[in-house]
């Protein structure tokens, strides 16, 4: 019997009886439902309250099935919630976690003919908190970003219950698939593929490739691997063998080199595999540098060279599993790409993500940080809940330990600081610690079991194995999250105060664009104070300190759009400021991972990428700030310390200008200078006494370099007042555009200084820049490609002047 895949056919019905909905696999509940007709767009206005009873319900997904024998399994990956699983009226498996691959033999309940299938999903909402009253004692889940509570007994994305980002829907269903199959047949469960790097210099690799076998005994199991082919025999389940190969072709992150991957194909009878193996060796250096600050340091070594991490967390693409696609995540990694990033921190308060996601960071050299599925919460620590996440861990490393990518596994995400916030943790310390701790080394041991040589940290953030002290205020050690500028209201010049090892977390909210607000705000709402517009923003305050930072550096606009755009900008300022202050400090500090990358649905957030995908104005000053040569502005006192910093393979020459710049656009010259950029740290190439300057001016500076293999430019403004204190005068832009094949040649000129000028287009598309300096008769071209064929477009301009100075129109 050929392998049955229960995709298509399904029906959906609620324990009431009130809905009977179609249904196909993989689904999430509320999706379906709103689908149906039977609830209002989620994410539009204020319909997240409306849409809660879904998840307040038990629900059964029922089918059936024809057989042609009775000697099946089977298997159910991705069964979100806790679902009890019913074959001809027999309860053959209850499974209450999401992240696991559940096989269940129904020789003793399948018959030939017709079966009858069901999935009884519980109420998450429900279960959750039964599991919370079935605990000797009150574990704390975080209620600030929890609003539906108890999401920490469940195995189960953990921000489905909401999140200070995330709408709270709690959705559940089947984010993988159903099928049956022969119960004894010979399949290949899973791989290990290790590599060893006898010689980086003579870049000899060996790989070991063990195939762990079910009812494949005796079996011959053909490898083939680096145009090697070998036939091994299946004993005790597992079938092994060693390819060498002399002159590899190493896999780098993006920017170091190129990701080459080899094919690898295994076949034992019916069953084959393939993989796509990248050589590479990432080492996690984590060492205490008694020469340095006498902290431990944290970075990453790929093929013996050190690299500096730059990049941003990724949380799930969409806050509904069903809606999310491989094509849009694809656009989402490709603008990480395309920003410079060379990492992503996969967080601990999301899922983790297919295979196809992990293959995409293969290809494109983005290295992932993994967090196991932890996250702002206490957990269980009793047997069952322990054995499970073992489980877990098993399966999931086992399915992701080949990619070339992976490189590094994390604890969780921010457990640690619970011990101190939660006030039953102060109250009772060594009864959660103790519960921390066993979680934490269920995880390691788990972690090891599977691949001894992976790369383990214990949480984030952390100053290191054993040490559970304050890692978002201390910076001599480990990785750090800095959330002061943010949570704790302080200036973006915070951020220049500290000298963090590795930071990976840190963030600055603003609005999403226009276009985004125009598909889910209808325009009577389209207010800073109206409810919608508090529905759409998770953090508590968060509207009002968005607004109120603003206050300090910028004159505030009258016009929404104005106010929307401008949060834009601050919120680019922050993180640039932040990004390039920690860059100049290599190599003290070897990463920043900004929080976030991506956002779950349309709203007020942190992420540079908006709902849909759409380029804030933060990301595109991060694919500045994130350039492999940057020129960057530190000021030190009364003087202003220009560094450099090349982070390219190889050293390479530069050339930089300096200049004072008016309101008006009058241009002075400061200095100019020629150096050879190193590339194992930053250094200072010019000191400038600030009183240089004149009151209303600013420094822009350019700069070119040239290497054996690389060679670019960049540019960039440095103001030391406030934005608010220049009085700008109106830049008069002009706007003029070409269509080329297939884009958009833009080309923008203006009468003086221009700030932040920004183009926004009425179709979906790229742009090749935004948030640019334009000075006076200097004429600047942007190209703009369209998401479609339809290349009649009308674009609209933003600048500084405009928004704060230029009255209402």
């Amino acid at each position: 019997m050929a392998e049955i895949e229960l995709t298509q056919g399904g029906r959906f019905v609620d324990a009431q009886g009130a809905y009977d909905l179609p249904v196909s696999l993989p689904f999430d509940s509320v999706s379906t439902v709103v689908a149906a007709g039977h609830g209002p767009e989620p994410y539009a206005g204020d319909a997240e309250t409306a849409l809660r009873w879904i998840a307040e319900r038990d629900w059964v997904l029922r089918r059936s099935v024809t057989l042609t024998q009775t000697d099946v399994e089977m298997v159910l990956s991705g069964l979100d919630g806790v679902v009890d699983v019913w074959v001809n009226g027999v309860d053959v498996l209850t499974a209450d976690n999401a992240f696991r691959t559940w096989r269940v033999d129904l020789s003793e309940y399948a018959q030939t003919g017709e079966n009858q299938i069901e999935l009884r999903f519980h109420s998450v909402i429900h279960a959750a908190e039964a599991r919370q009253k079935a605990q000797p004692f009150y574990i704390p889940y975080h209620k600030a970003n929890c609003p539906i509570p108890n999401i920490n007994m469940l195995r189960k994305q953990q921000c489905d219950f909401g999140w200070d980002w995330n709408i709270a829907l709690a959705p559940f269903g089947v984010s993988g698939g159903v099928s049956i199959c022969p119960a004894m047949k010979t399949r290949i469960a899973h791989l290990h593929v290790a590599q060893a790097h006898h010689d980086i210099e003579a870049e000899s690799v060996s790989v070991t490739v063990t195939a762990h076998v079910e009812h494949g005994d005796g079996a011959v199991v053909a490898m083939r691997f680096a145009d090697r082919t070998r036939e091994v025999v299946v004993t005790d389940g597992v079938a092994q063998a060693v390819f060498f190969v002399e002159v590899p072709r190493l896999w780098w992150p993006n920017g170091q080199g190129d990701q080459p991957l080899y094919p690898l194909e295994l076949r034992c009878g019916e069953a084959v595999v393939t993989r796509r193996i990248g050589l590479r060796r990432i080492e996690h250096v984590a060492v205490n540098d008694a020469k340095g600050t006498g902290g431990t340091g944290f970075k990453f070594r790929v093929n013996g060279r050190d690299v500096f991490a730059k990049g941003a967390n990724w949380i799930p693409a969409d806050a509904l599993h069903g809606r999310i696609e491989r094509d849009k995540v694809r656009d989402l990694l490709r603008s990480a790409v395309d920003a410079h990033m060379n990492m992503i921190r996969v967080w601990g308060g999301g899922r983790y993500e297919p295979g196809w996601f992990y293959d995409l960071c293969d290809e494109m050299g983005l290295m992932v940080w993994q967090d196991f599925m932890f996250a702002c919460n206490l957990y269980p620590a009793d047997r069952a809940f322990l054995d499970n996440v073992a489980a877990e861990v098993r399966e999931q490393v086992q399915r992701l330990q080949h990619h070339a990518c992976l490189a590094l596994w994390c604890g969780d995400n921010e457990l640690l600081g619970m011990l101190h916030e939660f006030p039953e943790a102060r109250a009772h310390r060594d009864r959660y610690l103790v519960m921390y701790d066993r979680l934490n080394q269920t995880l390691e041991r788990a972690l090891f079991g599977v691949d001894p040589e992976a790369n383990w940290w214990p949480s984030s953030p952390s100053l290191g194995p054993l040490n559970y002290g304050d890692a978002w205020h201390e910076d001599r050690s480990g990785d750090m999250h800095v959330w002061t500028v943010w949570h704790e209201n302080m200036p973006f010049e915070a951020y220049r105060e500290m000298r963090p090892r590795f930071v990976s977390e840190f963030g600055f909210q603003s609005f999403p664009s226009m276009a985004v607000i125009r598909r889910f705000i209808a325009p009577e709402d389209r207010n800073m104070a109206s409810a919608v517009m508090d529905a759409h923003q998770k953090n508590a305050g968060g509207n009002a300190r968005i607004v109120s930072t603003m206050m300090r550096d910028f004159r505030l606009p009258e016009r929404f759009e104005d106010l929307v755009y401008l949060s834009q900008v601050q919120q680019g300022l922050a993180i640039k400021t932040a990004v390039t202050a920690w860059r100049a400090l290599k190599p003290q500090c070897m990463g920043t991972l900004y929080w976030q990358l991506n956002d779950t649905w349309p709203c007020a957030s942190w992420s540079s990428l908006e709902y849909g995908g759409g380029w804030k104005i933060l990301h595109h000053m991060a694919a500045r700030f994130y350039a492999p040569v940057l020129v960057t502005v530190v000021p030190q006192g009364d003087k202003d310390v220009f560094k450099l910093i090349n982070d390219l393979p190889d050293e390479v020459d530069v050339s930089i200008q300096v200049a004072a710049v008016t309101p008006k656009g009058d241009v002075r010259p400061l200095a100019e200078v020629c150096v050879t950029a190193m590339t194992h740290k930053a250094f200072d190439v010019l000191e400038l006494e600030r009183s240089l300057l004149k009151q209303d001016e600013l420094y822009v500076f350019t700069w070119q370099y040239k290497g054996q293999n690389e060679g670019g430019e960049g540019g960039d403004i440095h103001a030391p007042q406030p934005f608010k204190t220049y009085d700008l005068i109106d830049p008069q832009i002009v706007i003029g555009t070409k269509e080329l094949r297939g884009k958009i040649e833009i080309t923008l000129e203006a009468r003086a200084l221009a700030l932040f000028v920004t183009l926004e287009a009425d179709q979906p598309g790229r742009f090749s820049a935004n948030a640019v300096t334009l000075l006076p008769d200097v004429p600047q071209k942007i190209t703009f490609v369209p998401q479609g064929s339809d290349m009649k477009t009308n674009f609209t301009v933003q600048n500084l002047y405009e928004a704060t100075l230029g009255g209402a129109r």
